[in-house]
């Protein structure tokens, strides 16, 4: 009698797949990967993890101000874990608040980067020639400004542009438009050096002879054999993203004081840091700290797990 063995699911293949078993066998990457994952879920549900919403007015008790942490306040006696600012507003929640516009940008900066550079990599190593030429020399012309540079170049330009009446709302907007277009390069540098290697190989040859056009090629049949370096590269640039957004906000050119972020709250910190009040700029420069770094060291082990080389 045959004994009929049941498929795995597909939870249990990815278990047990290398990706999975170099995942555990990384403690760096598992801490990494759960700081990340505490952060991003806590700044995705911040109204239900915070004590308030800070950005409301009416929640505001400015006899609550510069109260220390975890030290009960002179006039109103109530405990704050991380203290409060100059407004009376919990630090904690500002947080967990300003980290959700911190994410958004660079999540959104990260994927309009990407999807730029990887057209501008598939189009200039497919088609070569004169394509290749202007493209990679308009990237090489934006690799000698620092980025941060050209990020405020195309933010200061673009808000120009944005009526007064909508540059607080569209400031946000301005700010993805600003990091992402200084960082579309690196993408499109890889991708180029990819496609050069996959446009010679049998299948791309095989897709021509059967008629399909150079788009259907590049999109159906280059891209996902390019894929993996361009996800490394997307995880590190996320935390490059991250850093861009709290240093054009620390600067006071990136996100309003309606929507403050990360780098904002750090801004508004170290007005304070010398009259005593540490800890309105130490928690958020701790938290953006422990942000950016866990994604950039989940990207290095993205990057050794994806290569075989390494294995």
């Amino acid at each position: 009698m045959t004994t009929v063995t049941k498929p795995k699911s597909r939870f249990a293949r990815f278990w047990d797949s290398d990706f999975a078993y170099n995942f555990r066998r990384s403690p760096v990457a598992m801490v990494s990967f759960a700081i990340v994952a505490i952060l991003v879920i806590s700044s995705m549900f911040a109204p239900l993890f915070a004590t308030m919403n800070p950005f409301n007015p009416a929640n505001l008790d400015l006899l609550n101000g510069f109260t220390p942490p975890g030290t009960p306040n002179d006039f109103t006696g109530e405990r704050f874990l991380m203290g409060t600012d100059d407004q009376g507003r919990d630090v904690y929640s500002t947080i967990l608040y300003g980290m959700r516009v911190s994410l958004f940008v660079g999540f959104a900066a990260v994927m309009l980067g990407m999807v730029i550079g990887v057209t501008m990599g598939l189009i200039s190593g497919y088609f070569g020639g004169w394509t290749d030429t202007i493209i990679m020399r308009v990237a090489d012309v934006q690799l000698t400004f620092p980025s941060i540079l050209v990020a405020m170049l195309i933010f200061g330009v673009a808000k120009g542009f944005t009526p007064v009446e909508y540059r607080d709302q569209l400031a946000i907007w301005v700010l993805i438009l600003a990091i992402g277009l200084s960082d579309w390069v690196q993408f499109a540098r890889v991708v180029r050096g990819a496609t050069l290697v996959e446009r010679n190989k049998e299948y791309v040859q095989a897709a021509r002879l059967m008629g399909r056009g150079a788009f259907p090629i590049l999109f159906r049949h280059i891209l996902p054999n390019v894929l993996s370096p361009v996800l490394v590269i997307a995880t590190i640039s996320l935390a490059l993203a991250i850093i861009a957004e709290a240093t054009l906000s620390f600067l006071g050119v990136g996100a309003p004081s309606t929507q403050p972020s990360l780098g904002t709250l750090i801004r508004i910190g170290q007005g304070y840091l010398f009259s005593g009040e540490w800890w309105i700029l130490f928690f958020p420069s701790v938290t953006l700290l422990a942000l950016a770094l866990s994604v950039n060291m989940l990207g290095d082990w993205l990057r050794d797990a994806l290569n075989p080389k390494l294995r």
